[in-house]
This record gives C-alpha cells, structure tokens and sequence, in this order.
C-alpha cells in the first residue's frame, strides 16, 4: 500500500485536495471579508491593485508578497471576494499537499493521509483555509520548506542533493515575503543547523553540509532585510507607522506581557480546539512497547530534534512578536504535532486508525461547539457568525437608513466605508469610537449632533457560558476584571446616548444592535 501510494504523483493529488478544500468551505467562500481581512490585508492588497504600490498607504510594514498575489490575481479575473477565497483555498490546498509529502516519505501513505486529513479539520485550521490572511501564505511556503528540510535525503558520499538547499532558501524567502514572522522558522533551523556544525567541526564532510544548510536557512533574512530598507526609505519608518510598531511590538515589551503569552501561547500549541486529545493519546500509547514488523517505523532523532526546536522557538517567539496573541502564527506548527502524535500511534499500536478517527470526531465537533473560554472568533465557525451579525445589521441599515451618518467601531466602521469589503454598496458617513467602554460612549454622548444611528456589536467576543458565569460570579479574580473591562450591552449604550434599538441580533454570542435617536438629536436628518 505504501508503495502504491508513494508512486502517485503529488500534482494528480493536488485538483482533489484543492477540490476537496473548496467543497468543505462552499458556505463560506461568498462572505463578506473578516476582521483583519478588512482592516488590512484587502485594502493592502487594494493598493497594489489599483496603483501598483508595494507599501499600502497606511506604511504597516507587512511585507509585500500576499499583496502581489492578490492584486494580479483581480487584474486576471477582476475583483471579486468569492474569487479571493477560492484563491485562498488553492493556497491552503497547496499547504496541505506538503503535509502529506512531508508525513509519506517519513511515514508511509497512510499517516500521511491521516495527518493531512486531520490538519485540514483541525478547526484553526479549517478557519484560515478560506481567509485571506498573510498567515496562511507563508504557512504554504514553510510547510513546503519543512518537506525538504526534515525529509532530505543525505547521498552516500555525505552530500545533500545539490539544489535542495537553495529550493528550501527560496520557499523560506518566499515565506518571510509573505509575513515577516515566518523568519522565526529558518532563524530556529538556522540555530539547530550552527549547533550541529560546530558538533561536527573536525570532520570535513559533515561540516560541508550543516555549512551549506546553515548559509541556506541564513539567506532568508536577507531579503527580509532588503524589504525594511525599502520601507524605510519609502516612508521614513523601519517596521511601519509608530501606532503599528507600538501595538505590534514595543508596548509587549514587558515581563508581565511575556509570561502572560507564554501561557496562552503553551494553550494555544497543546490545548486549543481539542489538540490536547491526539497529544495525549500519544503520550497514552508511550507507555506501550513499539510494535515489531509490519510497517511502522518511528522518527528519526533528528526529525524529532527538529520539531522540538521548531516547536519551542514559536512557543517563546510568539510570546514576544505580535500584537494579539492570535493563534495563526502557529499554522506551521500544528501539521508538525499531529505528524508526531501519528508517528507514536503508528508505531505503539496497529489500531492507531481508530485514534485518528476520534481526533478527528474531536476537531469537527470543536469547528460548532464552543469551550467556556475565552478565544479568536477565527479559532472556528463563530467567525461566520461574526461576519453574518455584522452583515444583517448593515443590511437593516441599507434598508432603512441608508443616509445615516452612524457611530461605530472598528472593523464595522471600514466595513460601512468601504464597499469594496463586501457590507453595502454605498458608503455611509461614520463617527468612530474606540470601543465601547463607558468612557467610549460617554466621550460619544458630549456630541450628540455628530450622529443619528448607531452601530454596535461585540468587539470582544466570549462564549455565553463563560459570560454567564462572571455575571454570576462578581468577587472572583475573573469576574472582577470582566465587571471592570466589559464593553456595554445594547440598552446600556441607549440609555446613555439616548437612543432606542430598533433593531438587534445575536448568534451564539456573537451580538449586534442599531439605535436610533429622536429627531432633535442633532442638527438636520
């Protein structure tokens, strides 16, 4: 059976896989662009469309590559989201291809089957594969990368197949031009590869080699650091505008900040969305003898190696990059565990399909049911229930009010702006806040003439169950910050404005309302 599916090559894999990907997103390939989809990646994209601009206007310092991407890919077939999403799963698509190349020749065909099967419903997973985030770009380039890294072949003569250093240079360049992140993975490899080097410094042969890797996994940060010359002499600003360097790096600067996503961040890898349950029946079937004949074979010490360091430098990294701690940096990291878990299944137990069939009962269900915890609408489904409130509250308002000049937050404020996102065919006239916070509206409310609709949702999304019980549970650590950070509800927010809700909606807790207010609100309607 392995070698039947070994022979088969990966481009006839390839349409299914993309088929496959399309037909499990098909609700969500027409929805209106996301959160971060519409603050940033489309409108940047959006500028390369349309002026041919590598740097957005805003000068976020993103590299460039997704934007490219995108912005050929509408002079093509024009400028149309379902075509963006089907875009985006042929990329995920892509990604989930290398999984599978990367577990058949460390496995054989049926892990690698079971691997790619179950990263491509793990729910954070599932989420991204139709989001057009830069996240899922460089996760396809890595991914591909990790496939000749962690499976090269080393010749009898000691020397790496001549082009395969500089394939893997190029995927992880390619990777750092899509999120400058990205370079963690070679930086970490990098790291393995020096230490191996000087291991192996008084033998001529080995030295050639980890040398020739290590300036391979080196060179990416080379055109990385091309892309931020750029930027600066572009717009004056090394890594973007001084409110982006802020959120995204100097402000979690700090040693409380870092412990604290140290913790989420450990979540994140080994509890998140059910990962705990294949992670732990690995660790179960560790304490079983490894299976003899047949063929299981178990990772080589150096793979293993490999995904530990991989496995925590984007633990510790991620603690410290990024603004929220958001769990898609990590895409490249998940395929790697499940790809261990297997690996220890395959070789403890022959009913290790039967593992994999419960995993896989675990993500599916974790992509609809919801932890009382708090996390990313993008972790799974909720995310459409985000975008379909926000999409039925501007469709109330095209309806009704379509001259509103409305008071809102961010992302529905771009998204009322900006047609282009999918919400409403015309622009409203939008009063930001902030947020929603008393001192929000209470800021709103000393200018009552500036508005005559509002619009307001959860910007901070938390399942009901736990929401219920903070209500209930005031005096405790949690319940106190969430009494003392809680945004307003809807009738809290009319009575402080004024105003009266007209229309409201919630979806699994994903909530929005419109008020309005009398005609002596302000000035002229």
């Amino acid at each position: 059976m392995r070698d039947a599916g070994a022979s088969l090559p990966l481009w006839l894999l390839y349409p299914l896989i993309f088929a496959a990907v399309c037909l499990s997103h098909w609700t969500l390939l027409r929805l209106p662009y996301y959160w971060d989809e519409g603050g940033y990646y489309i409108p940047a994209a959006l500028d390369f469309y349309r002026s041919g601009t590598l740097i957005p206007h805003f000068t976020n310092a993103h590299p460039p590559l997704p934007n490219v991407l995108l912005g050929t890919l509408w002079h093509i077939v024009g400028y149309h989201i379902l075509a963006t999403r089907i875009f985006v799963t042929a990329i995920a698509a892509a990604a989930l291809l290398a999984v599978y190349s990367l577990t058949r020749k460390l496995l054989g065909t049926p892990a690698a089957v079971a691997t790619a099967l179950l990263t491509a419903i793990y729910p954070i997973w599932f989420a991204q594969s139709s989001l057009a985030h830069a996240d899922i770009f460089a996760a396809a380039f890595t991914l591909w990368a990790f496939d000749l890294c962690l499976s090269r072949p080393i010749e009898s003569d000691g020397k790496p197949s001549a082009r395969q250093p500089l394939f893997v240079a190029l995927l992880f360049t390619l990777a750092a031009l899509s999120k400058e992140t990205a370079i963690v993975q070679p930086a970490a490899l990098a790291a393995l590869e020096l230490a191996l080097l000087l291991r192996a410094w008084k033998a001529p042969d080995l030295r050639r080699v980890h040398a020739q890797w290590l300036a391979a996994l080196s060179f990416p940060l080379l055109p990385l650091a091309a892309w931020y010359a750029y930027h600066h002499h572009a717009t004056g600003f090394t890594f973007g505008n001084p409110e982006y360097l802020r959120y995204n790096a100097t402000a979690n600067l700090n040693a409380a900040h870092i412990l604290l996503a140290l913790r989420y961040r450990f979540q994140h890898l080994f509890w998140q969305r059910n990962i705990w349950l294949p992670l732990a029946m690995a660790l179960a079937c560790l304490l079983k003898r490894p299976r003899t004949g047949g063929e299981a074979k178990p990772l080589s010490p150096s793979v293993l190696r490999a995904i530990a360091v991989l496995v925590v430098a984007n633990w510790i990294a991620f603690s410290i990059l990024g603004g929220a701690p958001l769990t898609r940096y990590l895409l490249p990291i998940y395929p790697l565990l499940l790809l261990v878990c297997i690996a220890v299944w395959h070789t403890r137990t022959s009913r290790w399909p039967l593992l994999a069939t419960l995993t896989a009962a675990a993500f599916l269900s974790a992509l609809w049911l919801n932890p009382p915890t708090s996390f990313a609408p993008e972790d799974a489904l909720t995310y459409r229930d985000m975008i379909v409130v926000h999409q039925d509250a501007i469709a109330y308002l095209n309806q009704n009010y379509p001259n509103a000049t409305v008071l809102t937050a961010w992302p529905v404020s771009t998204d009322l702006f900006c047609p282009e996102l999918g919400y409403t065919e015309h622009s409203f006239k939008v009063v930001p806040v902030e947020d929603f916070y008393t001192a929000d509206i209470q800021k709103a409310a000393q200018h009552p003439a500036d508005f005559d609709t509002a619009l307001i949702f959860t910007t901070h999304f938390i399942a009901p169950s736990l929401r219920r019980y903070l209500l209930a549970h005031p005096h405790s650590r949690r319940g106190a910050e969430f009494a003392h950070e809680r945004i307003l509800t809807p009738n809290e927010i009319a009575s402080l404005l004024g105003g009266s809700i007209v229309w409201q909606e919630d979806r699994n807790g994903e909530w929005a309302a419109v008020l309005r207010f009398p005609q002596g609100h302000r000035g002229t309607m």
